[in-house]
């Protein structure tokens, strides 16, 4: 079964905003992947400064090639385990990297054990 890669970040008010456009502007940096198979970046509702970024793979192995690969590049920048909001390896204006979004970073792996999804009437 798949694995599950969740980065928990912690993400001051004031740097929301900034988080979830460079996410936008990373879209499709991880779909082609070989081994991807999910993707949600979720935003907190009640009261929480924490986003959950949610991925999806195939293997433990196809996450490892991806993070020693394309997801280096992607979290070129970044503080914390597996990213944490960074400029996405983009530098600003006069070659500097903007400072992360977010103020720290945990990453969570689980297995899949049992999935469901919508019937199929």
């Amino acid at each position: 079964m798949s694995i599950v890669k969740i980065n928990v970040l912690t993400v001051p008010e004031e740097q929301r905003e900034t988080l979830e456009k460079r996410f936008a502007a990373r879209a499709g940096a991880v779909e082609g992947s070989d081994g991807f198979e999910w993707f949600e970046l979720l935003r907190p509702v009640e009261g929480t400064d924490t986003y959950l970024v949610y991925t999806r793979w195939r293997s433990e192995e196809d996450f490892q090639a991806w993070m020693s690969g394309r997801g280096m590049a992607a979290h070129a920048g970044a503080s914390g385990s597996a990213g944490a909001g960074s400029a996405q390896g983009h530098a600003a204006e006069g070659g500097e990297r903007p400072k992360p979004a977010a103020t720290g970073a945990t990453l969570w792996s689980f297995e899949v054990v049992q999935q469901t999804g919508p019937r199929q009437d």
